[in-house]
């Protein structure tokens, strides 16, 4: 008959030994947290005639700034899981082609709309009618 200490024992030494034989990434898990404190900047070549790409910098608490193609400004988001809520703040509006103006109204229409987040290694997505992908500056 089997004793209760030595099944004891051996569901210890089988979890030690399923431990050692996950996997590790080398990354904690907080790595693939909604990225606060952290600057990133949108996946998409330059425009013609421009050297900006928008970038948003997230605070700890969910504040951004915005330097987009042409507007700059500020807004917040607010995240319970995987669900994202973006408000854009007052705009600055610069002197800028229109097509320009367009392209950062366009931008701050999909961020709002954006209803759910993932984040994949150094790129998060928004998504909603329309994915947003950033590369996260981690310079």
């Amino acid at each position: 008959m089997v004793s209760f200490a030595w099944m004891v024992k051996q569901a210890g030494v089988a979890a030690v030994l399923l431990v050692a034989a996950t996997p590790t990434t080398g990354h904690a898990q907080a790595d693939y947290g909604f990225p606060f404190g952290m600057e990133m900047t949108l996946d998409v070549g330059r425009q013609p005639g421009s050297k900006r790409i928008p970038n948003l910098e997230i605070g700890d608490a969910g504040e951004v700034v915005l330097e987009l193609w042409c507007k700059g400004g500020k807004g917040q988001f607010s995240v319970a899981g995987n669900t994202v809520i973006f408000v854009a703040g007052a705009m600055e509006n610069r002197t800028c082609p229109a097509d320009r103006a367009q392209a950062d109204d366009d931008l701050i229409a999909a961020l709002t709309e954006a209803a759910t987040w993932k984040r994949q290694d150094d790129f998060v997505s928004f998504v909603g009618t329309r994915t947003l992908r950033f590369r996260l500056n981690t310079n």
